[in-house]
């Protein structure tokens, strides 16, 4: 019997609070894991969905992208990924007749958790000009409706094309080689609002824009810093390899505003010690840092190892290395009471990090959205680079940079040419496959989409997967450009936000997930993903699709480039659309790394893409060096009276899919509407526990922007910042606040003050 989905909106106004836990994982971790699938599937469905999640013969989770160890256990899934999971395996479905029973505008007003809880799209729909409902419509028809938009814009450049992380290497493949052939580079993706930054810095200072350790280098490092990253959350598997590396000697260093249970200790719920025992503990050193203070934390180790004889890599740095000379002058002019202020750490605790890493021959650096959502994020994450150069940490066993990657292909859809400034080569290789010159010029990054729509220059908006009304700053702009545009698409597998936050019209169509099996006329077919360190595997699921009517990613991408480039067009769209092979042996033309794509991906655990800076010490910059970077010590300026707010995910939630109400490591159940404050902050700025306030943003364009009613929670968070959960909180972040160079929202340096709360009760969301 197909599980039933929630009729109404669950009532979020009083969020309950508990002490925050100090450990992560072990038993409550199982039993969550279980109640939350029990909601959207039978047992028998739990178990048989369950058991192939990130296995050789099974699917990849399209959770977070942490890779797979090389040989798997039986349950290699977290409980953040098992959520994910069932929310994709759900029995539940949304047909034509949901649709004719809840108006656009009844949907509008119902929270995204609740839309996500319908369950699985089924049909395509259409939501036409000034109609009040979607309605069914044909695929043909659905491409027919998005073909003569194309061709009736003035410039290729009036359409986007967005892609979320999930996306498969081949539909993203296809879908960029169709944008291209369309004429636009207008490639916004969700890596453009995480680790842009990351691609930025690392891209201009290494000359590979990904990270460069694996799995087996976290194993033997001797000291991993994890700065700005909650792994228990956001990349649970982790915590598994961050154990094994603890067991095998490495020394733990957590540098984070907020404590996170995860990186306290780790109960791994496959073993009895952390099933009946206490678990490991992790973190052997935590440095509660302010937000946005990473930058200087990192200019004051580099001056201590600069002052400490013997402690650099001499030989290294002038082998592989350039810009060293100027780096270190500046370097050394690093003002210890400027250092203070910017991390709000007492020196010596700075003092007692450089003493273990001058302890240790191989360190690694992870990182994640803590580090790449400030103004500052790009100069950043060159500073931890020159950090790691400075002893030779890049390209040797057990050292190196690790960027940890949300969705679970976000850095594959990159490598396949999803951006909107592709590479001359990349262009080349593509243009000389496919016998046509693609677009030299830059196209729209995620932000400056948003401002295209807004300004009437993108009328046509497209997304293959994700959530983008809710995953972008500035909601209320962002929603307005939305519905400045003729025609919005979104291919999805289950209702949210962007479905309803519309254009003049739109259409819904409905795709194929991981577990589901996509069988064509040639046969069973697998997609393939790229993980976090860059490893390229294959998924294949095997699910009964929720509908018959369901198309995979890339059938939908072909059947839309013929329907919209005509019969004339030269490309075998309907062999691609069926034989994923096809489409395999085009990108082994075009992309570095790919030669033999189809008999190496079919190995077991698949293959490693090429990485020179870890493979060789070979650094593709512009200069043919790893390049020292010279970036002045900055931190956010916070006028009196004002916090620092970052916006955050909950424990019950993956970016923007929220499966539940509950944040049960920080002890918040029962609603998400809350702004965790120090007690310290609180007292001085009169915030009682328990009360209501509204939360305003203040930027330097004056426009009042206001997130109403949330809870104060008193919380361990470090002095001068807030925190709130996302995505009601990015009605706060401007859409021009953003990073240097990446062009990142900002979204962990919001600057709010506290107002009286003024929503009425029941109008709060």
């Amino acid at each position: 019997m197909a599980k039933q989905a929630p009729q109404s909106d669950p009532v979020q106004d009083a969020p309950q609070v508990t002490p925050p836990q100090r450990a992560a994982a072990g038993l409550p971790a199982i039993a969550h894991t279980l109640r939350m699938a029990g909601q959207q599937m039978s047992p028998g469905r739990t178990l048989a969905t369950l058991r192939k999640v990130n296995q050789p013969d099974g699917f990849d989770c399209p959770g977070c992208a942490w890779p797979e160890p090389g040989k798997t256990h039986t349950a290699e899934f977290c409980e953040n990924g098992a959520k994910a999971v069932a929310e994709e395996a759900t029995e539940r479905r949304i047909t034509a007749d949901f649709f004719a029973a809840h108006s656009i505008t009844d949907l509008a007003g119902r929270s995204g958790y609740w839309l996500g809880q319908q369950g699985r799209l089924t049909q395509p729909m259409l939501l036409d000009e000034g109609a009040s409902h979607y309605v069914p419509v044909s695929w043909d028809r659905a491409f027919e409706i998005v073909a003569d938009e194309l061709r009736s814009l003035d410039t290729p450049d009036g359409a986007a094309f967005y892609t979320s992380g999930r996306t498969s290497n081949e539909a993203a493949f296809a879908y960029q080689l169709f944008a291209r052939r369309l004429g636009t580079n207008n490639l916004p993706d969700c890596s453009n609002m995480c680790h842009e930054s990351s691609g930025s810095a690392l891209t201009e200072t290494l000359g590979v824009g990904k990270g460069s350790v694996s799995l087996k280098d976290l194993y033997q490092a001797d000291l991993i810093i994890v700065a700005g990253q909650n792994p228990g959350t956001n990349h649970p598997r982790m915590l598994s390899a961050l154990e094994r590396a603890k067991r095998a000697g490495a020394r733990i260093v957590s540098v984070n505003p907020l404590p996170e249970a995860g990186l306290e200790r780790f109960k791994n719920p496959q073993n009895a010690r952390g099933l009946v025992g206490q678990g490991t503990k992790l973190t052997d050193l935590f440095l509660q840092i302010r937000l946005g203070g990473d930058l200087a934390l990192f200019r004051a180790l580099n001056q201590i190892l600069l002052g400490t004889e013997g402690a650099v890599d001499e030989a290294f740095i002038a082998e592989h290395t350039l810009g060293f000379e100027e780096f270190a002058a500046e370097a050394k002019t690093t003002d210890r009471a400027e250092v203070e202020a910017a991390t709000g750490l007492p020196y010596g605790q700075i003092e007692e990090l450089a003493r273990l890493v001058l302890a240790s021959e191989k360190i690694i650096v992870c990182w994640a959205m803590g580090l790449t959502q400030h103004k500052h994020s790009v100069p950043t994450i060159r500073e931890v680079v020159n950090f790691l150069l400075l002893r030779g940490n890049v390209g040797r066993p057990g050292a190196g940079v690790c960027p940890v990657r949300g969705h679970s292909n976000v850095q594959g859809d990159r490598t396949m040419g999803i951006f909107e400034r592709p590479s001359a080569a990349f262009l080349d290789a593509l243009g000389k496959e496919f016998a046509f010159e693609p677009p030299r010029h830059h196209g729209y990054d995620a932000v400056d989409t948003i401002r295209a729509m807004r300004d009437g220059r993108v009328q046509v908006f497209f997304a293959m997967g994700g959530n983008f009304v809710a995953a972008t700053p500035d909601t209320e702009v962002t929603e307005a450009a939305m519905r400045r545009c003729r025609l919005t698409v979104h291919v999805s597998t289950k209702l949210n936000r962007s479905h309803v936050v519309t254009g003049a019209r739109a259409l819904i169509l409905p795709t194929l997930g991981r577990t589901d099996r996509d069988r064509t006329a040639k046969g069973d077919q697998f997609v393939t993903v790229e993980d976090s360190m860059g490893m390229v595997h294959s998924s294949r699921g095997g699910l009964r699709p929720p509908g018959p009517e369901l198309l995979s990613e890339p059938a939908i991408v072909c059947r839309l480039a013929r329907a919209a480039l005509g019969p004339e067009d030269q490309l075998p769209w309907e062999d691609f659309a069926v034989d994923y092979d096809t489409i395999r042996d085009r990108i082994a033309r075009v992309v570095p790394g790919f030669e033999d794509f189809n008999t190496r991906v079919r190995r077991p655990g698949g293959f490693a893409l090429p990485h020179g800076p870890r493979d060789s010490r070979t650094f593709p910059t512009t200069t043919g060096k790893a390049n020292f970077t010279v970036n002045a010590l900055t931190a956010p300026e916070v006028p009196a009276g004002r916090l620092l707010l970052q916006t955050l995910r909950s424990h019950d939630q993956y970016n923007t899919t929220v499966y539940g109400l509950d944040d049960r490591y920080r002890g918040i159940t029962g609603g998400r509407r809350v702004v965790l404050v120090n007690p310290a902050d609180a007292d001085a700025l009169g915030l009682v526990e328990g009360s209501y306030v509204d939360l305003v943003s203040e930027w330097q364009d004056g426009v009042e922007r206001r997130a109403p009613h949330f809870k104060v929670v008193h919380y361990p968070v470090a002095r001068g910042g807030a925190a709130a959960y996302y995505p009601e909180t990015n009605v706060l972040v401007p859409l021009d606040s953003t990073a240097d160079i990446s062009n990142t929202p900002t979204s962990k340096a919001v600057v709010i003050r506290f107002e009286a709360d003024t929503a009425p009760d029941g109008e709060h969301g």
